[in-house]
């Protein structure tokens, strides 16, 4: 505690150090004052005869002492807040007393350090978000994402991955949305593939026409996977979306099938044909070949495309395809088979995609059933059984090498 009449001789002080401490004294006064309104008067007065100071040092002294008051006077806050950079700053982040709009018209005009410490306030409304993101500053849209507290729909999130998402720590940051919708999943991924096949590493890696592949494959894995997960919650929007923009095709059927996504499936095929889902699934899980070409007819394909198709779903029928990879070898090895038996190798042109397709899935497929078997069964035999060579000499190069 101190006399008034020694408050006044700091306050008056030609050293700014003085000064400085009188004005910390005054405004942690103030905070705390509950005495007589005309001491309470004397105190506020002061107070703003301090932000006439010519030294910093004063005025961020009195910035400190009244910075996370709830019960700091308005009107000092809102000088201070447009005071030095050092202290504006810290008003902004700090302070309780500034509203929403006082913020956002301070963020209109704001630089990068502004920004980010408006970003690190303790809380934010959505509105405060909302102008932040639209400052078109990556570093503060990735500050707004990262925060816990602050709840962003699904639209303004697809907005953010159409406009940013060529940005890696933009696409970081969505991935961890839990309103992100698969909708704006699918477009994140294309961007990733498309990051992909441009990265000299990746093209210097892995052949152009392979690395093609391989990414066409991850990117209907994906849209398929985050089709089935959209459809387990009930939401029907990602497919809406993808029969709207003509994305269900021949392939991405077979895909859905092949990979046991069939609520997907079941979801995309009732919005084309515009029967009810669960007569979907009744015809899926029990009806005869008849009733599903009958059902695939409505949807446009053609007969040889239908009777892939109804063949793959009795096989799916009798197997784990969502979660057994040996089961989906199998399968899709069944069907090449078959089709190549049925048509005694000369397959008709309308299913030539689809054949296709079914060879590629093959050989991934194919190595993924067979990665660790050898390792496993070596272990098993041990040194009981030997492997039977040929005694052939072996060629020590391929021969169009």
């Amino acid at each position: 505690m101190v006399a008034y009449n020694k408050f006044v001789e700091l306050s008056q002080s030609l050293d700014a150090e003085k000064r400085g401490i009188a004005a910390h004294m005054a405004a942690l006064a103030y905070i705390d004052h509950c005495g007589p309104a005309d001491e309470n008067a004397a105190l506020y007065a002061s107070l703003i005869g301090f932000l006439d100071d010519d030294s910093v040092k004063v005025r961020a002294a009195l910035a400190y002492g009244l910075l996370h008051a709830a019960s700091a006077p308005r009107p000092i806050i809102m000088a201070l807040l447009h005071d030095e950079p050092i202290i504006a700053r810290a008003v902004a982040q700090y302070s309780p007393v500034l509203v929403d709009a006082d913020l956002v018209g301070i963020i209109k005009i704001a630089d990068e350090n502004m920004l980010e410490v408006i970003a690190d306030r303790e809380n934010i409304s959505f509105r405060l978000a909302i102008s932040l993101l639209n400052s078109n500053n990556i570093s503060i849209i990735l500050k707004v994402l990262a925060r816990e507290n602050v709840e962003l729909n699904a639209d303004i999130l697809h907005e953010i991955a159409q406009e940013y998402g060529d940005d890696a720590k933009i696409r970081g940051a969505l991935f961890s949305q839990s309103n992100l919708s698969g909708t704006s999943r699918l477009l994140l991924i294309e961007k990733v593939s498309l990051a992909l096949s441009g990265a000299r590493i990746v093209k210097g890696s892995i052949s152009a026409h392979r690395l093609k592949r391989l990414l066409l494959d991850a990117q209907f894995c994906a849209l398929t996977s985050i089709g089935e997960g959209e459809a387990a919650t009930g939401s029907s929007q990602y497919a809406n979306d993808m029969v709207e923009n003509d994305q269900v095709n021949a392939r991405l059927m077979l895909h859905s099938l092949v990979n046991g996504h069939v609520l997907f499936f079941a979801q995309c095929l009732s919005l084309v044909v515009k029967i009810p889902q669960e007569k979907i699934f009744t015809l899926l899980n029990i009806g005869s070949r008849a009733a599903l070409n009958a059902l695939f007819a409505k949807s446009g394909l053609g007969e040889e495309l239908r009777n892939l198709l109804a063949r793959l779903i009795f096989y799916a029928r009798e197997a784990d395809l969502a979660d057994d990879l040996s089961a989906r070898h199998f399968v899709v090895t069944a069907l090449i088979n078959e089709l190549i038996i049925e048509h005694d190798g000369d397959i008709p042109s309308s299913i030539e995609e689809a054949f296709a397709y079914l060879n590629e899935q093959n050989i991934m497929l194919a190595r993924g059933a067979a990665r660790g078997v050898m390792n496993a069964f070596a272990i098993e035999v041990g040194q009981d059984r030997e492997m039977l060579a040929s005694d052939v000499e072996p060629a020590l190069a391929l021969p169009a090498a």
